[in-house]
């Protein structure tokens, strides 16, 4: 029976058998003695994502006791969540780890920087305005027009009524959790009723030139 630990372009935990190309969290949330999730959806605002293996770490146990004090014995520790690519993550609110995926947490808050017009950032100031704007935290999706749907840059996701689609090079690819579908047919108009599903941060994070990582089955089109 697979674990309530597997995060949809909403931001909703769901279960789920497949585990995808990250994982990451947003503090605790979990009990670790039943494994299960409590009420809470997050205990920070802090939404990270993180790389399933950093520094040859040993693997840990999913929702269960994984942090020590010295000497101490072992506490909950973080709720490992888990997503099918980077698209995704970004679509549910969460960002690079400066801790396990340093480099790309950089070019992120540089991009963010870029796109602001700011000094770099802090990570409270990039992570105040993600949790304005996350789904999973009671934001409103946004509609969009047709003229806006056209012009999101690669790797921002919008929904039509609860179905996901990741915008890549001009074209809206189905979204599940098993990977992305090939795109529908193309047409001269998009229907109505389509909203924004990834934080109009981070879609000017993107535009400012943000690349995140997808999932092998997105295919090239274009």
């Amino acid at each position: 029976m697979p674990l309530q630990n597997r995060v949809d372009p909403f931001g909703q935990i769901v279960a789920s058998p497949a585990r995808g190309l990250f994982t990451g969290n947003r503090g605790v949330i979990h009990d670790p003695d039943t494994k299960t999730l409590m009420r809470r959806r997050w205990s920070t605002p802090h939404w990270l994502v993180c790389a399933l293996d950093f520094n040859d770490r040993p693997p840990r146990d999913v929702m269960g006791r994984n942090a020590r004090r010295p000497g101490g014995p072992l506490r909950t520790g973080w709720t490992e969540l888990f997503f099918l690519d980077e698209v995704t993550a970004l679509a549910a609110g969460h960002r690079p780890c400066f801790y396990c995926r340093r480099e790309a947490a950089k070019r992120f808050a540089s991009a963010f920087a870029d796109a602001f017009g700011t000094a770099m950032p802090k990570v409270a100031e990039i992570d105040g305005r993600l949790h304005a704007e996350r789904l999973a935290a009671g934001t409103a999706p946004r509609p969009l027009t047709e003229t806006e749907v056209r012009a999101l840059p690669d790797g921002a996701m919008v929904a039509l009524g609860e179905r996901p689609f990741a915008v890549r090079r001009g074209a809206l690819l189905p979204w599940s959790f098993g990977g992305y579908g090939a795109p529908p047919p193309a047409c001269r108009s998009l229907p109505d009723g389509i909203a924004l599903v990834t934080p109009p941060t981070t879609v000017a994070v993107l535009r400012a030139g943000y690349r995140p990582v997808w999932h092998d089955s997105a295919p090239s089109v274009g």
